[in-house]
């Protein structure tokens, strides 16, 4: 196979350096800028003091921040024409997988000016480049801040779909975990349990190369000593920037690869029953990877050393199988539970799932064992 790495033009990490805002917004010589963010970000404050910082040296910044959770691609269209007209010439995305995946689209949209729709069905491509990009994580677990991908709600299909173009590859990362310290209890933990999703997904994908072998490891390091620490404290800031680092190397990992069956049996729970992305994966990972136990343990056990788990003397098959026995210590200990009755997912519906959730070939064809319909139904049975 060949092989490919791409990657963000600039990455600033630590606490404090969303102070850099202004230099990273100078160095494109921007003037005029949109943030793009949601609801909660923005009640929270969390734009503040960028946007504060900007407008002091000068720069006319205009803030969006009705980006909705698992945004419909035509809500994306709006917000696109929303920003068209303010002449802008560099879009900030700040806040979740949401906000960042719907800024990099408007900033790819505004250098082309077709219709999002027809993207997404297929109809036309993106020929150049979006105007330039800085993405302000403000959760720990997307890692869409160093992907090329963007993830929108097709309604009518009831089914979310990847719309993945190198083109919107990010130009600039600002990676501050104090913008990260007032996340709830319940986001941190299925935002960083995505995060690892991203990191084992892509390290056993059919699509894995070296270069995801390296970020994947690290990452899942990170997440692994961090995520538990993060959870109970969440104003410890070397954990929270364990996290962002972790998240981000995810990221890097889905650049250089791809996600496989967690992610493609997590689009149907949030496509249709509105499932956070992050808690669908939480709740789908260990039951994926135990069935993939056969065909990755060299690559489980692995994990499980970047883990640190104590398997001083257990044989490969062992360490593997405590991996995903930490999988499942790892939902019971951050309290990650979604009762799926209670929106309304019942056996009754089940063929309706498998037949969506086996639809995702894009990532389907990566798993690292074959997966039919039954297995499928199986892992919803379980999860049920």
């Amino acid at each position: 196979m060949t092989y490919s790495l791409l990657h963000t033009n600039k990455v600033i990490a630590g606490a404090g350096c969303v102070a850099q805002i202004t230099d990273v917004v100078n160095s494109f010589d921007a003037t005029n800028v949109v943030i793009i963010t949601d609801q909660g970000v923005f009640n929270a404050g969390l734009i503040n003091e960028p946007k504060m910082l900007l407008e002091q040296a000068g720069v006319n910044v205009h803030v969006i921040s009705d980006t909705p959770p698992e945004p419909p691609v035509d809500k994306v269209n709006d917000i696109y024409k929303v920003a068209m007209q303010f002449n802008v010439e560099m879009v900030i995305g700040i806040g979740g997988g949401s906000a960042m995946d719907t800024a990099k689209l408007v900033a790819i949209l505004l250098n082309n000016h077709v219709a999002l729709r027809d993207v997404v069905d297929g109809k036309v491509k993106f020929k150049n480049r979006g105007i330039p990009t800085l993405m302000i994580p403000t959760t720990s677990g997307t890692g869409s801040e160093a992907t090329q991908n963007s993830i929108v709600l097709v309604p009518e299909r009831e089914l979310k779909v990847g719309i993945v173009d190198e083109k919107m590859l990010p130009n600039c990362v600002i990676l501050d975990p104090k913008m990260t310290t007032g996340l709830p209890k319940h986001i941190t933990a299925n935002t960083g349990i995505d995060a690892l999703c991203h990191a084992i997904e892509c390290y056993i994908s059919k699509k894995c190369s070296p270069f995801t072998e390296m970020f994947a490891l690290k990452s899942i390091e990170l997440i692994a000593k961090s995520i538990r620490i993060a959870y109970e404290d969440g104003h410890n800031l070397q954990a929270r920037e364990n996290m962002l680092l972790g998240s981000y190397l995810g990221g890097v990992s889905i650049a250089t690869s791809s996600t496989v069956a967690v992610h493609a049996l997590s689009y149907p729970l949030g496509g249709k029953y509105h499932i956070p992305h992050g808690l669908s994966n939480a709740i789908l990972l260990p039951d994926v990877m135990k069935f993939n136990l056969d065909a990755c343990v060299e690559k489980f056990a692995r994990i499980a050393k970047a883990m640190d788990l104590n398997i001083a003397g257990l044989t490969e098959q062992e360490a593997a199988e405590a991996m995903i026995e930490e999988l499942y210590a790892l939902i019971r200990d951050l309290n990650i539970k979604c009762d799926l009755k209670t929106v309304g997912i019942t056996e009754d519906i089940l063929d309706e799932l498998v037949d969506a959730g086996y639809s995702v070939r894009r990532l389907l064809d990566n798993n690292p064992k074959e997966m039919t319909k039954q297995d499928i139904r199986g892992i919803y049975k379980k999860i049920l």
